[in-house]
């Protein structure tokens, strides 16, 4: 909450960090988070997994599952055992248990009466959250909201939708950023991101702008991989 009000704040990394924050605090083995696009159209913009991250794709790709069923209808979807869960999504279920993830809960990310997105929690034993963690649950999805909102862009009374856009927008170069340093230093994604991560903090530059650089050539990825960089985060 207190990166949020600063003038010029990374709100890519700090969903990212709110999503660690899930599986850290609640009884939650992966989280990830989605939003609504100008046109109504959910992307993924933080998860706390490569393979999270993959899952929710899935879920938008074909148009099914908890994430999805939770922006539609503003409520809050929970499902203790997903393997009785396949007639109601027949291609999530069982894509969601052979990744080892038996139990889930989405939290609406909530604008007033709008809703723009969704955190998705998942677990791997056959139980909901408690009514602590998800009272949590309910605090971290709408601390996500007010981090999105919460850019310069809004204060100074611009649509709510060009600042949505600007997320997404962020998360979707460093993605791209992500594939650059996975081919050039042999990585998985998680660690190319948290090579990136790294290095933007070290250097005390916005995520998004080192992920254009890295994308636009502008930055060679020898540069920020670990081991032309052995500074160590601490």
């Amino acid at each position: 909450m207190a990166d949020t009000l600063v003038d010029d704040y990374d709100v890519a990394d700090v969903l990212h960090q709110l999503v660690g924050h899930c599986v850290r605090l609640l009884d939650a083995a992966a989280a990830g988070l989605m939003l609504s696009d100008q046109r109504g159209n959910l992307q993924v913009l933080a998860s706390s997994s490569e393979r999270t991250r993959l899952l929710e794709l899935f879920q938008i790709q074909n148009n099914e599952g908890p994430c999805l069923d939770c922006v539609r209808s503003g409520e809050s979807v929970v499902v203790a055992d997903l393997t009785a869960a396949t007639r109601r999504w027949p291609m999530f279920a069982p894509l969601a248990v052979g990744d080892g993830f038996v139990s889930v809960s989405a939290v609406p990310l909530r604008l007033r009466r709008e809703t723009i997105g969704a955190l998705n929690l998942f677990g791997r034993e056959p139980r909901p959250l408690n009514d602590q963690d998800a009272r949590v649950a309910r605090a971290l999805a709408d601390t996500a909201t007010i981090g999105i909102l919460q850019e310069r862009a809004i204060r100074r009374g611009e649509v709510l939708t060009e600042q949505l856009q600007t997320a997404l927008n962020s998360r979707i170069i460093i993605e791209q950023a992500k594939g650059v340093l996975a081919y050039a230093g042999n990585l998985e994604m998680d660690q190319a991101f948290e090579t990136l991560r790294r290095y933007a903090r070290r250097h005390g530059i916005r995520l998004s702008d080192i992920a254009r650089q890295l994308v636009t050539g502008g930055l060679l990825p020898q540069e920020v991989l670990p081991s032309s960089d052995n500074s160590v985060d601490s």
